[in-house]
């Protein structure tokens, strides 16, 4: 049976099967997420918050509390989109405010730009470059570390 879930803050209201995740709800609204480890709950890029409806959703496993415990934004009603199932009526998730960088190569083509919204740190949510400043090569190429250091943590964890 279908449940209901709330995004916020763009008030939008969508169905999830019971027992499926988050992420299903947020893909299916066509909102960019970053499944860096394609919904193992291991990359922490799926990160929302609960603003409502918390116990209706599955209770924390150990590797989605590790992987909560690296993002310095974390809060009490902080959730990983992949690993929340949905089990009851009246969640209402909060989206982090601005967006995930999920290419680098997108990003490259805005260096000396003004960033449209705040650009996230795909690993703990820090804001890279604030809205409305410009976009420095310098943090493409601190990206291009983070992705590196990204992709060798999912290699080391998807073999032990």
């Amino acid at each position: 049976m279908a449940k209901l879930v709330k995004l916020s803050p763009i008030d939008r209201e969508t169905s999830v099967k019971t027992n499926d995740n988050l992420l299903s709800a947020l893909l299916k609204n066509e909102l960019s997420v970053l499944q860096e480890c394609n919904g193992r709950g291991m990359c922490s890029t799926c990160h929302v918050y609960i603003k409502e409806g918390i116990e209706s959703l599955s209770p924390l496993n150990r590797r989605e509390q590790r992987a909560l415990e690296i993002i310095t934004t974390c809060q009490l009603n902080s959730r990983l989109a992949c690993q929340a199932r949905v089990l009851g009526e009246g969640v209402v998730v909060e989206l982090p405010p601005g967006m995930y960088v999920n290419a680098i190569e997108d990003i490259e083509d805005l260096i000396g730009r003004r960033a449209q919204q705040n650009i996230l740190h795909p690993l703990n949510g820090q804001i890279l470059v604030e809205e409305g400043k410009l976009i420095t090569r310098t943090v493409v190429n601190q990206l291009k570390e983070i992705r590196v250091k990204v992709e060798e943590y999912l290699a080391k964890t998807a073999n032990a």
